[in-house]
């Protein structure tokens, strides 16, 4: 396990490396984004495509209108209540709508099923500037 640190607060900073390991892990994350000059959270399936997040959204959707080349969080956790223990990570970067369809029939072919009943045709991906993960160990 490779980690950069402990925190003031007493949790262990992941590194890159490790943040995504862990992200690969879980098939929820949520999208944090800017709803009409407020902030919102929505939660999504997931996959990564090598450093970047891949979700899919139905048009007209809230996410689809609010993500549109904006800046936005990505965050993903696991937690165990009984041992009080888990990690986070948090991704931050730009969004944009996967249009090439070369590219889209790519990401695709990832496990992006979504929970919720519906069509989802339009495929976001998150790139990621900024790459911060915690874990908190008893």
């Amino acid at each position: 396990m490779e980690t950069t640190g402990v925190t003031s607060a007493g949790l262990t900073e992941l590194a890159p490396e490790e943040s995504y390991a862990l992200l690969a892990t879980v098939p929820v994350g949520r999208v944090v984004f800017t709803d009409r000059a407020l902030p919102a959270i929505q939660p999504v399936n997931f996959a990564l495509d090598g450093p970047d997040v891949v979700f899919r959204t139905a048009a007209g959707s809230k996410l689809a209108v609010a993500v549109s080349r904006a800046v936005v969080a990505f965050e993903a956790d696991s937690f165990d209540a009984e041992a009080r223990s888990g990690w986070s990570v948090v991704l931050v970067g730009r969004t944009y709508e996967v249009t090439d369809p070369a590219e889209r029939g790519r990401l695709l072919a990832l496990p992006l099923e979504t929970f919720v009943p519906g069509e989802r045709d339009r495929v976001v991906k998150v790139v990621p500037r900024i790459v911060t993960g915690r874990r908190i160990v008893r």
